[in-house]
């Protein structure tokens, strides 16, 4: 229980992520010191969580994004934001065990971290923003996955006409199939704990990844030269000063959204074998070498992107139709694209699902509307727990992001918003301010004034990709019908 009297495990989210972070846990029944069996994951295998955890959909914006700021400041933010991205990092990784590096009480979540080390009002802050966050990206997630089903509509039509066919789809059809299918999955308990949906989701992800670099680079060698300017999109009758300026800034937010991994790092840190050396000696490791991995692939995806395409690199390059041949690896990708989300979208709402339930059984502790569970007969031998108050919610949730979704379904746009929503607090903000309490850095001290400097100027970075992601999507509103989809 916090200071303020905050139920801690009632507001963290157990593993908000793609991917599903287990212990590795070897065949001697060992223990470590908090009694759990001996972790014996190692820097290699750290290193590969977060790499699978960080490459998603995100990679899919970032020519659009280079596009936006151009061969100079494209990679050189990319970089900026590696650095920073790394550096905080190792300030979290510090935060793993309370005390003593070594024998010190460890932190199982972030969440527990905040909780250890700033206590208090800021526990719940940070629960709230995390929650708000995996609300934003379900419907990013929705829209995506849309988008990509639609894109394999087009992309045989386009096959079969010829890529100069109108080929017009709406994307809300696919929304709805999408939403259906969520909340079919959304009733099965403890979907987050499914060990195959890690496999899955890393499989995917890979996948649509890879082939999107791969096509940028066969789109480059066919055109016999790099396309882009050196400042990126061209101000001109189509574009105007103050959109360039809006776009510009929506790039760091998409950028951001790319790399977000820190709320997970605590949990994947929490599969590191015991010392020594330390879990933290480890973990920076592991944090510099996925990083180094994470930025070279991204860079490599968004300057091939826009050295393909120039100033029309599509918001999303596996839907722009940049791309029309070969239309079935289009339709591989984007396939994949539209698999992982499925499953993604359950993985990071599974925590905001518990969150509702626990409130309300607290709120009215004696309701069988929201304790009793009924048994539903699946198959001759099988049954499945149905609650009708986990029915009804989840339902309602998951029918207001499909309906949200189908009132914003710009992909770029809402996935700048979200990258600029949680980079600052999450990837940030907290972890400065834990390593502060935790080093008791003396205030006004070259040290705090170096991280608060960094911390005010994130800050400033994420506040004005909003500011960019919001002006695009109102922008967008005005030739967008809602609910009649686009072209």
């Amino acid at each position: 229980m916090g200071a303020d009297g905050t139920e801690i495990d009632d507001l963290q989210p157990p593993h908000p992520s793609s991917i599903a972070v287990s212990l590795e846990l070897g065949p001697q029944q060992r223990f470590d010191d908090d009694g759990k069996p001996r972790r014996t994951g190692t820097m290699w295998t750290a290193s590969a969580h977060i790499i699978t955890a960080v490459i998603g959909s995100g990679v899919l914006s970032l020519a659009w994004s280079i596009a936006q700021l151009g061969w100079i400041a494209g990679p050189s933010v990319m970089i900026l934001f590696a650095f920073v991205i790394y550096y905080t990092s190792s300030l979290l990784a510090d935060c793993y065990r309370s005390g003593d590096p070594v024998t010190g009480k460890r932190n199982y979540t972030y969440m527990d971290a905040v909780h250890a080390n700033l206590g208090g009002l800021k526990v719940k802050i940070c629960g709230y923003i995390q929650y708000a966050n995996l609300f934003g990206v379900s419907i990013g997630y929705t829209i995506a996955a849309s988008i990509s089903m639609t894109a394999i509509k087009r992309s045989n039509c386009f096959h079969e006409n010829g890529d100069g066919s109108p080929c017009r789809t709406s994307s809300n059809p696919f929304m709805i199939i999408f939403g259906l299918t969520e909340i079919v999955l959304s009733q099965i308990p403890d979907f987050d704990q499914l060990w195959w949906l890690s496999i899955l989701a890393a499989v995917m992800s890979f996948t649509y990844s890879s082939i999107g670099l791969g096509l940028g680079i066969a789109q480059v060698v066919k055109n016999g030269a790099l396309k882009g300017g050196l400042t990126g999109v061209a101000v001109g009758p189509t574009v105007s000063q103050m959109t360039k300026i809006w776009n510009s800034l929506q790039a760091f937010g998409d950028i951001a959204f790319a790399y977000s991994y820190s709320v997970i790092l605590i949990e994947i840190q929490d599969t590191i074998k015991s010392a020594p050396p330390s879990e933290s000696t480890v973990m920076k490791k592991a944090t510099l070498v996925s990083v180094a991995v994470t930025t070279s692939f991204y860079t490599l995806c968004g300057c091939f992107g826009f050295a393909a395409f120039g100033d029309r690199a599509p918001g999303n390059l596996l839907t722009g139709f940049g791309f029309y041949n070969p239309y079935w690896l289009l339709n591989v990708a984007n396939a994949a694209i539209a698999v992982h989300l499925v499953g993604a979208y359950q993985v990071y709402c599974q925590p905001l699902f518990a969150f509702v339930e626990n409130w309300a059984k607290r709120r009215w502790p004696e309701s069988r509307l929201i304790r009793k569970d009924m048994s539903v007969p699946v198959g001759r031998k099988k049954t499945c727990k149905m609650n009708l108050f986990r029915m009804v919610w989840r339902t309602a949730f998951v029918v207001l992001t499909t309906v949200l979704s189908m009132l914003l379904p710009f992909f770029d746009n809402v996935v700048g918003l979200l990258g600029a929503l949680g980079f600052w607090p999450l990837t940030v903000y907290f972890p400065v301010e834990m390593y502060v309490a935790r080093r008791e850095v003396p205030r006004w001290s070259t040290r705090w004034v170096c991280l608060q400097l960094l911390s005010a100027a994130c800050l400033i970075i994420s506040l004005a990709a909003a500011v960019g992601s919001v002006a695009g999507i109102v922008d967008a509103l005005k030739v967008y019908k809602p609910f009649k989809g686009a072209d």
